[in-house]
């Protein structure tokens, strides 16, 4: 048996698997142990945020500034706390981490700063000019598909508002990080031609 064979046989005896089998009929276990459909809005819900988080992984490929990368970091574990509460059910009574209202005033005081560092915007803007703020566009859009899918699942069973009104603050902090790259990379920002 080699070395590498020997490693997986411990490890299954002292971690978690990554496959369980259990959702091969096309159900999952939501925070609390029940199951539903995959196609449930809900899963779809939690399922748009954690596409978010990985975009937001490939955004932070571009980041230079260690400050910003670590603000980006916070976000991504903010949006894990959001998931975790989009995968728990609106029956659920397992304590998860709260989703806190600093997470929102943040994201402003972030676009805030922003905008003291950047031209006036004069024109619409084409998610174009360089790979980072192409990349940032793509996870705005992204944010943006989460929040209407939350929306959605908000009025078929409620959800915390502060969820929704994070992922509208960060599809904004995306537009204008978008707009940053631009600066950093010293790329024109490609304006909209109506023809």
């Amino acid at each position: 048996m080699h070395s590498w064979q020997t490693k997986l046989t411990i490890d299954k005896f002292n971690k978690m698997k990554i496959y369980t089998k259990q959702g091969d009929g096309g159900t999952t276990s939501l925070v609390g142990g029940t199951r539903i459909s995959k196609a449930h809005i809900r899963i779809e819900s939690y399922g748009n945020v954690d596409e978010l988080n990985s975009c937001l992984g490939v955004v932070m490929g571009y980041i230079e500034d260690a400050e910003w990368l670590e603000y980006f970091i916070a976000i991504q574990n903010e949006l894990f706390i959001i998931g975790s509460h989009l995968a728990a059910g609106s029956d659920n009574t397992y304590p998860l981490p709260e989703i806190k209202e600093t997470f929102i005033s943040e994201l402003e005081a972030a676009i805030d700063e922003l905008d003291q560092i950047l031209p006036e915007l004069k024109f619409f803007i084409l998610p174009s000019g360089h790979a980072s703020v192409s990349h940032c566009h793509v996870a705005r859009c992204v944010c943006r598909r989460a929040e209407r899918v939350v929306v959605a699942l908000d009025e078929l069973e409620g959800v915390d508002k502060n969820i929704v009104k994070y992922l509208n603050r960060l599809s904004d902090f995306l537009f204008t990080f978008a707009r940053y790259f631009a600066k950093v990379y010293m790329v024109e920002e490609v304006a909209w031609k109506t023809s």
